[in-house]
């Protein structure tokens, strides 16, 4: 009975009060006091006849004469009495009488006998008529320009926030969270998001609880009071929060954590407070902090703000909020992260995130299935296949699928199609991986021809390598900052042995041996090849323990956020240079080797290449044969291309981080 008397009561819609009639009352209050405080006087409007008789009665203190004829005399303050019929306090200070006089010698002359005779003892002043409204105006307007100044900057302050609008200075502590309440028309949920699977079984135990939650409490269990999901960018961490809520179909409150942090020192800790009692007041829901490290950094790191840090305070009260001696009961939280190694300690243990969520990049069958999601608003013709296109983005994100899908519409558009093909998709990938094509850079015919023998060592070398990823094309075509490039297909491993990371380090180095071996001297256009070898090195020594000299060692420090401090001295860090300074040498002469071996083929190639800029895989294996090693990718690479025909040139298939730099 008390739901429903309480559910048809009636709901007053009373107009919220407006300050802006305040400031106006205050303006006028001000305005008045001004005009009329201690310098304000009385006055009264007189003959010449009276003026003449007051003056031979002795009230005149003081007459000034206007150059229009029109007098003004102060009155004596004992006489005011006699003048105005009221008290002094009435009338102001200085009291006077206006009177419009007739000339100013007639005037002189009566004030002159009126002195002789004693009746007047005080001074005769000329002045020029002023202008009053001018004069009230600006007196009055400064008052104005500073009120309305004042609104101003209150609006400002509070930007808008709060139930109806009201912007006060008063609401830069509330939350500036988003509210999406149960029963939304657009809801999202696990359908629209492709891939993440584990993720989702994960979230899934979270939308069962706000669903049936007697389910795990008649048991004595308890729900997640918080959930962190971590990965790379572009993974659909948030997309997977707002499905969460979608599915549960509760309240859900978005804000970022950068909301919180202000440079007014306790509205970080204001703002927590009052979004969790908004949550709580519309409990179950589901609160999500999407880029959480920004408010929940590790504690201590900076030393200089001392305990008025206001990040810091911010977070200790987030903690309290979630784990303290206050019930959150029903209020889930849901936060996001790709920084999850600098968060602070206290925010991860179990009673506040009880669980970490890892959204991972997606693997083959996972694309095609946020490829088939992207697809779903494209005209796409008959050409189209989602296996292949699956197959050349490895290592993309759900972002980067999204941004291939709307690259590809655009070609496509730009070309005047009716609809989106698979050459089209291919090459938005080609545009995302390596950049804009630029056949119009000019090159002379030696720098070509450099640029033709560089790329075409790093085909040869990896078409003989076991371990080497399978190549697609070589191009010596200008594409974003490279000036050529060679495009691989390679393999999603989960772990990476020794011998493969070498092999694929003789392949980076096959262009700058490439050089050194045809051309006999070498050139800048290895610097991009030389940085990912030399990075690889140090890892593998460093990081890895691949090393011969310093087997086994790991100098990597997860926890240490600025690394202020090398985990060894120096001497190793010598030994660590010389090791890695052997490994590059020793892949470099293998290189060089493998190049001299095949020689013939190499300048074949090259020269293929000079003529037509742009060379796949097929063109390789008629000049080399069959390779010697074949993969699962080439194997499907060769079942694909017995069913579709020939790509052009500006189509080919690419791969994310294979692009060596000529």
């Amino acid at each position: 009975m008390s739901e429903n008397f309480n559910s048809n009561k009636p709901k007053m819609n009373m107009p919220r009060p407006s300050l802006t009639w305040l400031y106006v009352i205050i303006a006028l209050v001000i305005g008045y006091l001004y005009l009329t405080g201690e310098e304000g006087s009385g006055s009264k409007e007189v003959t010449y006849t009276e003026f003449q008789q007051m003056v031979s009665n002795g009230y005149a203190s003081r007459i000034v004469a206007y150059d229009d004829n029109s007098i003004e005399m102060y009155i004596q303050p004992e006489h005011i009495v006699d003048v105005f019929k009221k008290d002094a306090s009435k009338v102001g200070r200085s009291p006077f009488v206006k009177v419009q006089g007739g000339s100013m010698e007639a005037l002189e002359k009566f004030l002159d006998q009126e002195q002789k005779d004693g009746h007047f003892t005080g001074s005769l002043s000329y002045k020029k008529q002023g202008n009053y409204l001018g004069m009230i105006f600006w007196n009055i307007f400064p008052i104005f320009l500073l009120v309305g100044l004042w609104m101003f900057i209150m609006r400002r302050m509070g930007g808008g926030a709060g139930p109806g609008g009201a912007a006060n200075v008063f609401s830069v502590g509330k939350s500036r969270a988003q509210l999406f309440e149960k029963g939304a028309a657009n809801k999202i949920t696990f359908k629209d998001v492709a891939g993440q699977a584990a993720a989702k079984q994960e979230v899934q135990e979270i939308v069962d609880f706000l669903k049936q939650p007697q389910k795990y409490t008649e048991l004595g269990g308890k729900i997640p009071k918080g959930a962190l999901l971590v990965g790379p960018p572009g993974t659909g961490k948030t997309l997977l929060a707002k499905a969460v809520a979608g599915e549960a179909d509760v309240p859900f409150f978005s804000m970022s954590g950068s909301d919180f942090v202000e440079m007014f020192v306790g509205v970080g800790a204001s703002r927590v407070r009052d979004l969790f009692r908004q949550a709580k007041e519309k409990a179950p829901c589901i609160i999500f902090i999407d880029e959480i490290d920004a408010v929940g950094r590790a504690r201590g790191k900076n030393a200089s703000m001392g305990g008025n840090d206001e990040r810091e305070s911010t977070l200790n009260q987030l903690l309290t909020e979630m784990d303290g001696f206050g019930s959150n009961s029903g209020v889930i939280i849901l936060a996001a992260t790709n920084r999850v190694d600098i968060l602070d300690k206290a925010l991860l243990r179990a009673g506040r995130f009880d669980r970490q969520i890892y959204v991972d990049l997606p693997d083959l069958n996972e694309r095609k299935e946020v490829f088939g999601v992207h697809l779903r608003p494209l005209k796409l013709d008959d050409t189209v296949d989602v296996d292949l296109l699956a197959r050349q983005t490895p290592g993309f994100s759900g972002a980067d699928i999204a941004n291939v899908c709307n690259e590809a519409a655009l070609i496509a558009a730009r070309h005047g199609q009716a609809a989106v093909g698979k050459t089209d998709f291919l090459a938005a990938i080609d545009r995302i991986v390596g950049g804009l094509e630029k056949k119009t850079k000019v090159m002379t015919a030696d720098e070509k021809r450099a640029i033709a023998l560089h790329e075409a060592g790093h085909a040869t070398i990896s078409w003989f390598l076991e371990h080497a990823n399978p190549l697609i094309k070589v191009t010596i075509v200008p594409r974003g900052r490279a000036l050529g490039a060679a495009w691989y297909l390679p393999e999603e491993r989960q772990i990476t042995t020794k011998e493969q990371m070498l092999d694929e380090m003789c392949a980076t180095l096959g262009g700058r041996a490439a050089e050194e071996v045809f051309i006999g001297r070498i050139s800048t256009g290895a610097m991009n090849d030389l940085e990912r070898v030399t990075k690889q090195a140090y890892g593998m020594i460093a990081y890895a323990g691949m090393s011969d000299e310093l087997p086994n060692l790991c100098y990597y420090s997860s926890s240490d956020e600025y690394m202020f401090n090398k985990p060894y001295s120096e001497r190793t860090a010598e030994r660590i240079d010389e090791e890695v300074g052997k490994m590059i040498a020793g892949q470099y002469a293998r290189a060089k080797e493998l190049l001299r071996e095949h020689a013939a083929g190499h300048n074949q190639l090259a020269e293929l290449l000079i003529e037509k800029e742009v060379i796949f895989a097929e063109d390789v294996e008629r000049i080399f044969g069959k390779r010697p090693w074949t993969s699962r990718s080439e194997e499907i690479m060769a079942e694909e291309e017995k069913t579709t025909p020939a790509l052009p040139d500006s189509s080919a298939a690419s791969a994310p981080d294979t692009a060596s730099e000529a």
